[in-house]
């Protein structure tokens, strides 16, 4: 990526064709095949001079505007808060002229005055901004812009000898108002194409015939977007200056010369956004294999993947905000009363299943995991492309495969297995694995034939895990969801308005004025913002969210406007009506409640949990032992069976119980209580109470054994007691002593010895 403010496109030359010996491929296969796995490789770093006119003149403004210097100064601003944030390994100096000293090393007498090289290259950090919204001030003196950017040309022609740089660039800032000489301008012209220098020049004004774009979308989006510049008359040194520009720029590049000059006002709307974190590629090498014979060297590059924020958070002292001043310590510790330090050598991993805990080291997970012998890029076989469907595509990343370079022979077979996909229609689909330690993959590979490289594009599918089979109902059967002639013909308009593609009044299609994969990630960019205003304002509230990223998602507004009529016949159509509250029927028995305690009301719970046990009895299906994943359905499952031992059943679901218990956690302390309940339940409606209430006996002295209070407390609050002879016939309980039941008992204090006056606090609370 060219790390210049904006790089413009070049053309690409054609290919020739000819027939190679049994395959058609074309000439130059190898650097066809190449060409693109070249371009997802190259990721040279870049020699930047920022220019900056700081002489007295850019203190003025157009009507409404802040002064040029401080529009200049927020661009630079914002082109290296992207360099900072995107982790780029460009170098960046800084160049001001028109300041009250002078310090370049050219600088002789009256040659050169008045320009500062206020920074060597190096990479652009915190500082660098700070020096540029605080330290960077008006200058009283002017200076000629051409010796400026003679200063610019020799700091990089020192300061990057003997380092590698694939690019060197000067971006100059300022408003023209300076006297200029054009006596050097030929020699400048020829030393800039002669090094490789570029030049890129940004005015407060826009300059006739240079859009700032260099292509024609951009240029289609600057118009439906940008708006128009306040104008402000030329003095006659500005016009004198914007002829040596256009003079300068239209030399160096006869086609796009003018294209590389920007106003501040469209390079802050372009460099509004931070710029991505810059990656640079690693190759995979791998032979790609069709059965056992055909071996293809091979070589790919992710082309897509998730981006995530890089993590750099780190915990350090809130006063020296020193890391090292913090110190992280993790101690294991038994789940029992003392809370018994163990030491980590003396504890293994273990995997829940159910209630149990399955002990499982990393001897074991080793041995567990699925071996391949090593990195594999092999073709299963040949699908129609139409077989694959695109909702199948998964997975967190898409490969772009091409062949290995410097290998003409795979790069002919590669050829040759492409273009055949591509003619036949048809994908391949491979079993690939990273490397011996990753768990394989199935995917499916796509052709792919552009004007100067050729590659397979790699997407994963998905395993039958994975898959979600859902079903529902047919809206085509159901005439209530048959649309009328009508409401079709208003949704196809409001499809057509929604159009995202700007066309002509031609219909010739220009630009989609909606790009997912041009738009940066809002969490990043706001992310990004807020370090950057911390870093220099520690003590202040983080800033609101910036306008640009609200409106980032929102619907472009030329389709906003185009779609409001349609979306109104929309709502015409497709009237909504308030349905209201639902209101319930009551009768004078729901309203008065004297009956609540009757027969009927217990008649009437019993027919309602009947039918929920039904509809649940259907869904879980045969159910042989309680389990520990749904004890308490498993039991009304099991209980409900023909032959049902009762007895049995309870036992089981009393051995879960205890297992819960066992666990001492909130989680599971809930889930035995749901199993109590349910088995009170069932005890009463299949007249098994002594069972029921000889097992809660039972379940009270064991918690007061194994100090269970938390749970037991639990119990009372539920109000889970004895069933008495009010609820079932085979009871003999009364209300009275089911309501004793949950009374805890009183602690005896007879045994206690008396106490010494002189008795410490220790003794007093060993005593208690």
């Amino acid at each position: 990526m060219a790390p210049r403010l904006f790089p413009q496109p070049r053309s690409l030359s054609p290919r020739r064709w000819v027939v190679l010996p049994g395959l058609q491929a074309p000439a130059g296969a190898l650097s066809a095949a190449h060409r693109g796995a070249d371009k997802m490789a190259r990721g040279g770093k870049s020699a930047i001079v920022l220019c900056l006119d700081v002489g007295i003149t850019m203190s003025s403004s157009a009507p409404g505007e802040e002064s040029s210097l401080e529009q200049a100064k927020k661009v630079v601003t914002k082109f290296l808060q992207r360099q900072v944030f995107a982790e780029s390994k460009d170098e960046v100096a800084v160049v001001l002229f028109g300041t009250d000293g002078t310090k370049n090393e050219l600088a002789s007498r009256d040659q050169y005055q008045n320009i500062t090289v206020h920074r060597s290259l190096m990479l652009p950090d915190f500082d660098l901004l700070e020096d540029i919204q605080n330290r960077i001030q008006l200058g009283s003196q002017q200076a000629d812009f051409l010796d400026a950017i003679i200063v610019c040309m020799d700091l990089l022609q020192k300061e990057t000898l003997g380092k590698k740089f694939e690019k060197r660039h000067i971006e100059l800032f300022t408003d023209l108002s300076s006297p200029v000489s054009e006596d050097q301008l030929e020699i400048i012209i020829a030393n800039l194409k002669k090094t490789g220098i570029s030049l890129q020049f940004f005015l407060p004004f826009p300059v006739d015939g240079a859009d700032g774009h260099g292509d024609t979308s951009a240029s289609i989006y600057s118009q439906l977007h940008r708006n128009s510049f306040p104008r402000k008359r030329l003095t006659a040194q500005q016009k004198e200056g914007v002829d040596v520009v256009k003079k300068l720029m239209h030399t160096l590049d006869e086609e796009g010369g003018l294209e590389e000059i920007y106003t501040f006002r469209e390079s802050l709307e372009r460099l509004a956004m931070f710029k991505k974190i810059e990656r640079r590629p690693a190759a995979w090498s791998c032979q790609l294999t069709i059965g056992s014979n055909l071996s293809i060297r091979i070589v790919a590059y992710k082309a897509l993947t998730e981006e995530k924020v890089k993590k750099t958070w780190t915990v350090v002292d809130a006063k020296t905000l020193r890391k090292e001043d913090v110190q992280r310590e993790t101690v294991y510790c038994l789940n029992d009363d003392d809370e018994t330090e163990v030491q980590k050598d003396d504890t293994i991993q273990g995997f829940r299943y159910g209630s149990d805990i399955v002990p499982f080291s990393k001897e074991d997970e080793e041995q567990m995991k699925y071996k391949t012998e090593a990195k594999c890029f092999s073709v299963l076989g040949f699908s129609r492309s139409s077989q694959i469907q695109r909702h199948c595509y998964m997975g967190n990343q898409v490969l772009k495969v091409f062949a290995a370079k410097d290998d003409e022979n795979a790069a002919v077979a590669f050829s040759a297995l492409v273009q055949a996909l591509d003619e036949l229609n048809v994908v391949a689909i491979v079993r690939y694995a990273y490397d011996r330690r990753c768990n394989p993959q199935i995917g499916v590979a796509f052709p792919c034939i552009k004007d100067t490289y050729e590659c397979l594009f790699y997407v994963q599918l998905p395993y039958m895990e994975d898959v979600r089979q859902y079903m529902f109902s047919s809206l085509k059967n159901n005439k209530k969801c048959t649309p009328t002639a009508d409401q079709l013909s208003a949704i196809d308009s409001l499809i057509d308005s929604m159009n995202l593609v700007y066309e002509d009044h031609n219909g010739e299609t220009f630009e989609d004025l909606f790009k997912p994969s041009k738009i940066p990630n809002p969490h990043f960019q706001r992310l990004y913002q807020c370090l950057q205003h911390k870093a220099f304002h520690p003590n202040e509230p983080l800033p609101p969210i910036e306008q640009h990223l609200l409106e980032m998602l929102e619907v472009p507004c030329v389709v906003k406007e185009r779609c409001k009529a349609p979306l109104e016949k929309v709502k015409a159509l497709f009237p909504l009506k308030d349905a209201g509250k639902k209101k319930e029927e009551k009768t004078a028995q729901d309203i008065f409640k004297d009956d609540e305690d009757g027969p009927n009301a217990k008649r009437r719970k019993i027919e309602d949990e009947e039918d929920s046990f039904s509809i649940m009895k259907l869904a879980e299906g045969n159910v042989t032992s309680v389990g520990s994943v749904n004890p308490a359905e498993d039991f009304q499952i099991l209980v409900r069976q023909k032959n049902a031992d009762f007895k049995d059943v309870s036992q089981q679901l009393i051995n879960r119980i205890d297992q819960f218990l066992e666990n001492r956690s909130s989680q599971y302390y809930m889930k035995g209580i749901n199993c109590i309940r349910v088995f009170r339940g069932e005890a009463i409606k299949l007249s098994k109470v002594q069972c029921f209430n000889d097992f809660l006996q039972a379940l009270k002295s064991k918690v007061e054994d194994k100090a269970l209070a938390d749970f037991w407390e639990i119990v009372v609050q539920d109000r889970i007691s004895l069933i008495t002879k009010d609820e079932a016939e085979g009871s003999s309980v009364t209300s009275e002593e089911a309501e004793k039941f949950l009374t805890p008992k009183e602690k005896k204090n007879e045994n206690l010895p008396a106490t010494d006056e002189g008795g410490d606090v220790d003794d007093l609370l060993d005593m208690m």
